[in-house]
């Protein structure tokens, strides 16, 4: 026995006409158009096995779009929902300490830092608790250029951090 479907879209003139002009502009994201497809198949009583074979979409995707147009609205149907991600694992100062641990001398004994030792280091340190090194590439990947133009930290002293604020970050290489 074939489910009865929960939520049965109806589009009024002017929502099936926004819905077609998605089509013409050719400025909308993929996702986008196919919710919109989605929304005009079912508006025109197509079954739920046509859609999900018509537009390669799994059948719960059909039903979450038919529920979101329902109890949300046109807009809400066809947007992406925010993905938080996951929470930062350094902050700010912890970026900028790690930059300028890796631009101060290496270790005795080694040529260069290396991912490895500059996430050891950060734990020793208590910068962090505990740290990949693959975080530590990120970082310094996506922070490097930037921080150091902006110049939020240097070193001063026998292996000391200097914020720019004029605050002191600690000791790179020194005993802490």
């Amino acid at each position: 026995m074939p489910r009865t479907k929960q939520y049965v879209v109806h589009l009024d003139e002017q929502q099936r006409a926004y819905l077609q002009d998605l089509f013409k502009k050719g400025e909308h994201k993929a996702r986008t158009l196919t919710r919109a497809r989605i929304l005009l198949l079912s508006a025109e009583g197509k079954p739920d096995r046509f859609i999900e074979e018509a537009l390669q979409v799994a059948p719960q995707t059909i039903r979450n779009i038919r529920k979101r147009f329902a109890q949300e609205g046109l807009e809400a149907a066809l947007s992406e929902r925010a993905r938080p991600g996951a929470r930062r694992k350094l902050d700010g100062k912890q970026e900028a300490f790690l930059v300028a641990l890796a631009c101060s001398e290496p270790p005795q004994g080694r040529e260069h830092w290396t991912m490895q030792l500059l996430a050891d280091r950060l734990v020793e340190l208590g910068v962090v608790g505990s740290i990949s090194d693959e975080t530590v590439r990120r970082a310094l990947k996506k922070r490097s250029q930037a921080l150091a133009e902006e110049a939020v930290v240097y070193l001063c002293g026998d292996d000391g951090l200097c914020m720019a604020d004029g605050g002191c970050a600690g000791f790179v290489c020194g005993a802490v």
